[in-house]
């Protein structure tokens, strides 16, 4: 009796060893699987990276020969000849950064200012970052509009005359500049703008932030017609004509190389991790 409880026993202990040996291996296989479920999951999650930025660095080169080939055409345009302000006024809506030429005077009563901005030179500005930031040692100032009747017709429009230092907003500090008799200018066709990110609306008063022609027109009484002032139509003792933006920011290149970069970077790592496997 007692050997055949030792030997029961025993086959009792074999058994259950036996099955500890078959759950621990189907516990190890499941975590095996799970394992490599996670990794694979992982390894796909992980590819978006480099796929996804080489995206937005192909994208940024498409961007990037866009805003060249408008620099070069805004270049052109405002390099053409200059043609006779047009009797129909629809055309002017293809001649937008075309120089025009029109004959008449000011009504320097009724002058109103765009700012703050800072002076333009060749259609670039002498100081960095957008139109209402100031670069390190840049003169901040105003471009100066005035309403201006056309000698041949029935017509009021506004003229982009230039820019003045901030100290020379005020018309009675630059008498010289404020002629009255009839002029022949040189303008350069300009459309409204709209408003930019986090710029008020106009408010009231001389000063307007942006070129919003149909306000503008309507509070000065004249037609939504836009001009700026040719250098070339300087008059000694007034604004700095030639105020028309023709170079624009282009930091697509940087962008081309921070996405590229992170696109390669990113595609190693992977392949060092998952790749070899």
């Amino acid at each position: 009796m007692a050997k055949s409880g030792v030997t029961f026993g025993t086959l009792i202990l074999r058994r259950s060893f036996h099955n500890t040996q078959k759950s621990f291996r189907y516990v190890r296989h499941s975590e095996l699987l799970k394992s490599n479920e996670s990794t694979a999951i992982g390894k796909y999650i992980f590819l978006t990276v480099p796929v996804t930025t080489l995206g937005l660095g192909l994208w940024q080169i498409y961007r990037m020969q866009w805003k060249e080939n408008l620099i070069s055409e805004l270049q052109t345009k405002t390099n053409l000849p200059t043609v006779d302000f047009p009797a129909d006024l629809s055309e002017l809506e293809q001649l937008e950064y075309r120089r025009v030429r029109v004959q008449g005077h000011f009504d320097h009563t009724r002058e109103v200012y765009l700012g703050p901005r800072s002076l333009l030179k060749g259609g670039g500005s002498t100081s960095t970052g957008s139109l209402m930031s100031q670069g390190s040692g840049a003169k901040s100032g105003y471009y100066v509009v005035t309403p201006f009747i056309l000698s041949d017709r029935n017509l009021e429009i506004l003229v982009n005359r230039g820019w003045v230092e901030r100290d020379k907003k005020d018309p009675r500090t630059r008498q010289d500049g404020q002629v009255t008799e009839k002029i022949v200018l040189e303008g350069i066709v300009r459309q409204s703008e709209a408003r930019p990110v986090f710029v008020p609306k106009y408010r009231g008063g001389d000063v307007w932030q942006y070129r919003d022609l149909d306000e503008m027109s309507t509070i000065l009484g004249t037609s939504p017609i836009f001009l700026d002032a040719c250098v070339d139509s300087d008059i000694p003792g007034g604004p700095i004509g030639g105020q028309t933006r023709v170079t624009l920011r282009n930091e697509h290149l940087s962008y081309v190389l921070t996405w590229l970069g992170i696109s390669v970077g990113s595609s190693i790592l992977w392949w060092k991790k998952f790749g070899k496997k």
